[in-house]
């Protein structure tokens, strides 16, 4: 493979990284029901609705679930996949189906992370900024209080102290070891092509 080529697949791949990062974001926010008019909201809206406007008219949302918004990421990592396979000389069209699975669980893994790094955010601030009105960390608490609220109601008075966010890193890092790690070892998908097509794993 040739320097311009990898130079190309970098640029590619993060450029597209980061859409697929704001689109997941985007049903995420929708899923917690987050201020809609939060600055960062409203960024997230605008860079994702040119693409996503088009495909609610195909799919449509289903109880409150931004189902345009899950697919609009998954084609688009799914294009970025092949299109990375491609310039860098690996099969691609050949293991479409595999590549379609494969995609998902990385979908899947970008999920969780987004929730571990915002609880990680989330108990950074708790520490040096408790009563911030930023928009960040406004936006940041509403997506994290929908995973530790049904932890803190199973969890008994601590005297203030709250331990909800261990739990809630417990239960994702086994999802993710458990769950994602082993269904991406059944795909049979190894090597430099998991590396190129698997940003998120």
């Amino acid at each position: 493979m040739s320097a311009l080529n990898e130079a190309f697949i970098y640029i590619l791949q993060t450029l597209g990284q980061l859409y697929i990062f704001v689109v997941l974001l985007r049903f995420i926010l929708q899923l917690v029901r987050a201020d809609f008019y939060n600055p960062i909201s409203q960024f997230v809206v605008k860079v994702t609705q040119p693409l996503l406007t088009p495909l609610r008219k195909i799919i449509p949302g289903v109880a409150g679930l931004d189902l345009a918004a899950l697919a609009l990421a998954f084609f688009v990592h799914m294009a970025l996949a092949i299109a990375v396979l491609m310039l860098a000389g690996a099969p691609a069209l050949d293991i479409l189906l595999r590549l379609a699975i494969w995609v998902l669980i990385s979908l899947s893994a970008l999920f969780m992370k987004i929730f571990f790094f915002a609880l990680i955010i989330s108990i950074i601030l708790s520490w040096v900024a408790p009563s911030s009105f930023n928009p960040a960390a406004q936006l940041i608490h509403q997506v994290c209080q929908p995973v530790l609220a049904p932890i803190r109601r199973m969890l008994p008075d601590l005297g203030g102290i709250d331990i909800s966010p261990i739990f809630a890193f417990i239960a994702l890092n086994l999802f993710d070891r458990f769950v994602i790690e082993a269904v991406a070892k059944s795909t049979g998908l190894v090597g430099p092509i998991r590396t190129l097509i698997s940003p998120f794993l």
